[in-house]
């Protein structure tokens, strides 16, 4: 077997990272259609965390599902903006590979909700939940790819909120990268090992 294959096999779990639009997502996409491609017992799941807020969000969710839909025809979707651990829980099986796409805007979710759209910080029920992902995470029964956005290799942003958020994302990062088998990181298309196998 090649190195390009091996590069597009499903590790038991993954972490994407990168910036907007650097291949990210489709990069997920590929390792779903990899893993349908091997059996045809195998199935795949997205868990989008996505929320329409707002039209031109709404018009985005839709591209992406109708985009991914043409991409990767087996892959079932479903929609779970908060809990993402049971969710996972939920859909995870040795035959079924899940994709999550994204853990910034989960945290975007439990940060900055939808009901009032202002900063606040993580409360102990947030802690908890990332706690119960990441146990998630290590629990999956079938392999796992995990999308996220890597914000800090810019300049310090403005405003206390933004810092916060930036810093919360961090963290986040930084834990799941630590539960996974194989983190990527993705510029320009792409990947790049950080760690586990290419």
């Amino acid at each position: 077997m090649n190195s390009a294959r091996n590069a597009l096999s499903p590790a038991r779990s993954e972490l994407i990272l990168g910036g907007q639009k650097s291949g990210k997502s489709r990069r997920a996409e590929l390792l779903a259609n990899q893993w349908l491609s091997q059996s045809a017992g195998h199935s795949a799941v997205l868990i989008a965390t996505a929320q329409p807020f707002d039209d031109e969000m709404r018009q985005r969710i839709d591209r992406h599902q109708a985009d991914r839909a043409a991409r990767v025809p087996g892959m079932r979707l479903v929609e779970e903006p908060l809990n993402l651990a049971a969710a996972i829980a939920q859909h995870s099986a040795p035959h079924t590979l899940v994709v999550v796409d994204c853990l910034t805007l989960w945290l975007t979710n439990l940060l900055m909700p939808a009901e009032n759209a202002s900063f606040e910080p993580l409360t102990g029920a947030d802690i908890a939940r990332t706690a119960s992902l990441l146990v998630a995470i290590q629990q999956a029964a079938g392999p796992l790819v995990l999308v996220g956005n890597e914000i800090g290799m810019g300049v310090i942003p403005m405003g206390r909120e933004v810092r916060a958020f930036v810093d919360a994302l961090g963290r986040l990062n930084q834990d799941v990268a630590a539960a996974c088998e194989r983190v990527t990181l993705m510029a320009a298309g792409m990947p790049l090992t950080l760690k586990g196998p290419p």
